[in-house]
Parts: structure tokens; sequence; C-alpha cells
């Protein structure tokens, strides 16, 4: 044992959220800070038996500790396993090689397979700090990736979690890669496709940046967060699901690198690409379609970066033993007339229910992608997919199918109402040009969503509509009036979200 380890500091919970950070919290003047000179920031080895993570430093000053004690953020917590009385030892970590592995890369040199791997291995741990991640994920943007590498990182992601395994030879699968509000097609995807027969394990993010993701949607009609045994329940009854992938231990390296990337506020094509097929082939997929929206303001800007990326992810699927077939879509503004859980799963609703007045941008895009999926069975013909999904959600039984999944995950709620709402009207008369998916995501947000699943906002307009002085533009919702006046601030500041060309 090291001297540090023999001052049998105990442990106390403050119950603090760094989200994915592992944080160690000591008082100023503890002994051990004095006989090791930590200081804050520092890296220090947390050890609990044969347990042990790497830590950054915060330091206490008030009396929140004793000298004897410590302190660990929820995330550090639940990487070592500990409960609050517990004893833990502290040491100064040994050097770890994978930050000279990073290093290689930012200096431009290319990873191997077993490099890559123990760089993904010490994220995984809490070794590395988010200062040490964010180099290595810069290193790695702009294009700094070859397929090689985009590869091994996709495996190396596959192996840090869970992989599940099904009886079906063929399990399909979707992802859109983002950057659009409202997209909440696979609400209506998934019971399509589970109604004709094919399976569909169905796992999804919940939102880091934006009003909503499809888990947040499906949380306004069901219970998302399910354990791997109660996953396969519902599938196995109903062919698919659609549950939140951070019950499950899918890819969980990937949460911890988009964590980083969404501060940087970098895409990283090749991480993109390792993100996504990583969680496709680790939940079992066989074959999946990609949703690409191209748009001034999504994810994706232009046609040429699609087409790459489209070309990237087929090549290192069919490598990795995934089929994917990836297609490109509008993204110039958003789906359907709800931001926000919510006014998502009200869109989504009348979807389903085959309402007249559903918005049929969002009903058509659902449609051209189940089109694709059921594409991928040998009992249909190309070109015969899209008809098929369209008699399949006319008929009533992709409805049926959605209530049939929400019931076996717990239960089928219908969308509540928020409490306040404000409509924005048009200064002029004109034609809608421009709709900025950015700033419109970014109004919802601080009116509440998506942690208050009613707030959000609702598009009156779209682009191609002829608007009159006056006339709505959108609604925004928010469960508290400081929310919605948070949002109606943002939306003076930033002026235009919706742009007009005037009429003659």
């Amino acid at each position: 044992m090291n001297k540090a380890q023999k001052y049998n500091l105990k442990l106390k919970r403050l119950g603090i959220d760094t989200y994915k950070e592992a944080i160690l919290y000591l008082k100023e003047n503890c002994p051990v800070c004095r006989s090791e000179g930590f200081v804050a920031q520092a890296r220090i080895s947390v050890n609990f038996g044969d347990q042990f993570i790497v830590a950054t430093l915060n330091i206490i000053q008030s009396d929140l500790l004793m000298d004897d004690e410590a302190s660990l953020s929820e995330y550090a917590w639940e990487l070592l396993g500990v409960k609050e009385g517990d004893t833990i030892g502290l040491s100064h970590p040994k050097p770890l090689v994978s930050l000279s592995y990073i290093r290689k890369k930012v200096y431009g040199n290319v990873l191997n397979n077993q490099e890559i791997s123990t760089i993904i291995n010490d994220v995984l741990y809490g070794r590395l700090s988010d200062i040490h991640i964010a180099s290595f994920i810069t290193a790695c943007a702009g294009g700094r990736l070859n397929i090689s590498e985009i590869r091994d990182l996709t495996k190396a992601m596959i192996s840090s979690g869970e992989c599940l395994h099904w009886h079906s030879k063929l399990v399909v699968d979707k992802h859109c890669v983002g950057g659009l509000p409202g997209n909440r097609t696979s609400l209506i995807i998934v019971p399509i496709v589970a109604a004709f027969g094919l399976t569909i394990p169905k796992t999804s993010s919940r939102a880091i940046t934006s009003p909503a993701g499809t888990a947040d949607t499906m949380e306004v009609f069901a219970p998302v967060e399910l354990n791997i045994k109660a996953m396969r329940k519902v599938v196995e009854q109903e062919n698919g699901c659609i549950i939140w992938g951070g019950a499950i231990s899918l890819s969980p390296t990937d949460d911890l690198l988009i964590r980083i990337e969404r501060a940087l506020d970098l895409d990283s094509e090749g991480q993109l690409i390792a993100s996504v097929l990583s969680k496709k082939i680790a939940a079992g997929s066989t074959h999946t379609v990609i949703d690409i929206p191209v748009g001034p303001t999504a994810k994706v800007r232009d046609l040429e970066t699609a087409n790459g990326l489209k070309k990237n992810l087929e090549i290192i699927g069919k490598e990795l033993g995934l089929t994917v077939r990836a297609l490109l879509s509008d993204g110039s503004q958003p789906i359907g007339r709800g931001i926000g859980p919510c006014l998502e799963a009200k869109d989504v609703l009348s979807v389903l229910q085959n309402h007249s007045k559903a918005p049929q941008d969002l009903r058509e895009h659902s449609l051209q992608l189940a089109g694709a999926i059921l594409e991928f069975s040998n009992t249909v013909k190309p070109g015969t997919g899209e008809p098929l999904a369209r008699e399949i959600l006319d008929s009533g039984k992709a409805f049926e199918k959605f209530q049939a999944i929400c019931l076996a995950q717990g239960g089928f709620n219908e969308p509540k109402k928020a409490r306040f709402c404000y409509t924005i009207v048009s200064g002029k008369s004109g034609v809608v040009e421009v709709i900025d998916n950015r700033r419109l995501a970014q109004i919802a947000k601080l009116a509440g969503a998506p942690h208050a699943k009613a707030a959000g906002l609702e598009l009156q307009v779209s682009i191609g509509s002829l608007v009159e002085k006056g006339q709505p533009l959108y609604t925004i919702y928010s469960e508290t009036k400081g929310e919605l006046q948070y949002a109606l601030s943002y939306k003076q500041e930033k002026k235009q979200t919706i742009y007009l060309r005037e009429t003659e």
C-alpha cells in the first residue's frame, strides 16, 4: 500500500452531477493534499479494492467535507461501484500509454487498431480527462481519420459495451444523423415495420443539445428506460420497441465522446460514422436505413459532404457485416409542425391515426424510409416498399402496433398541453423563403424543452407559404412564465427566425 492510501478517506455523497466526468472532491487542507502535493485539477488514481478510476481533483473550501472525507461526482460513484461510508485510497496515477497515442494523432500520424482500442478503453473507464478526450477528438476532426481508422474506431466502440443477438436472421433499424427539428419519423416507422413482421429493436437517444430526442418524444407515450431483459420481452412480443439506448450498455463510449464534441461544436465525419454504426451493430442489426437531411442550417449542409458521408457509411457498414442504405433528404426546414417532446408526439399521433390535418411532410418522409426498410425483406420487391408501408399505415395496423408496443413497454399516454403560450406573427406580407432550424430549436429549448415535456414551439408555416402581415408564424409553448420569457427574449435579440420574400 502506498502512503497516500493509508489515510483511508471515508466517502460522503454530495450528489453532484457532472454528467460523464469523473471528479474527486477533497477538503482544501486535508492531510492527503498536503503530503502528496495534490492541487485542484490534478489527475488522481482513486482506488477501491481491486477497482480504480482516474479522476480530476476539485478542492472544497467550505465545511461540506471534513479532513478525513472525500466525495465523488455521481458518474465516478457509478464507475467505481462504491457506496457512502466506503473508504478509498488515493495515489498518483501511472502514466497512460494512450496519451502517447493521442499525441501521435495530434501530429498527423495514422493510428492502428490496438492504439485506437487503448484510447477508447481509457475513455470508457474514466482514465482520460476532458482535456485529453478533447485533444483526441480535435486531432481526428476535419477528415483526419482514414477509412481504416474509422473502421477500427467503430470496432473499438462496439467492443466497449454489450452486443445484442436476436433469433431472426434479418434485424432492421433506422437512424437519422440529426440536425433537423421535429424529424420524429422513428415513432411512425417502427410500428409500420413491426406490423409487417420484421424485427426492429429501436434504441434511441435523448436530446443533448436539441429540443427533443426520439427517446424524449417516445417517453411522452410510454416508459423508455427498459433494461435488456425487458427490451427483449417487448421485441419478442411485438417485433419492435422504441427505448432509450442509455438504459442499456450499447457502445457506451459514444455518449462520452459526443459530450465533448458538443462542447467543442465539432461534427467529425469519422466519429459520426463510428457513432452511428457502432450503436446499430451493438444492437444486433443486420440491415439499416440512415437518413441524411441536407440543408443550410442542418448538421450536413451540402450535397458533396452528404454524398461522401453516404459512401463511407455504406462501405464501412459492409466491412463490419452491416448492410447500410443511406438516403439523402430535404433538411432546409423542420419536419412536422411541433418542436419539443409533446408537440412532436402530437404530430406522430395525428399521422398514425390518419388525421386529415396531420403534417404531410412527416407522413411522407416516414413512408419513404419505412418503405426502404421493408425492401430489405426478400419478400418485398424493389420499388414496392413505400406503397406497402402506406397500406399498413392507412389500414390502421401501424397505430394498433404502436399502441401495443407502448403497452408492452409499460403504458400508453396522450400528449399533454403546456400552461402558457405566445404566438409570433409576421411583421409583413410575403412568401416564406428560409426557416432557420437552429434558432427555432434554441427558442424551443429556452421555453423548457426537452425537460419540460409540453414545452417547445409549433410552426404554422413552411417554406413557400404565402403570409399576410399579422398572420401567425409559430407559437411558443412553456410550462412556466419565466421560461416563456427566456424564449421571447432570445427571439427579440436574434430578430428573424423565418425569412420572407416580399411580394409585389
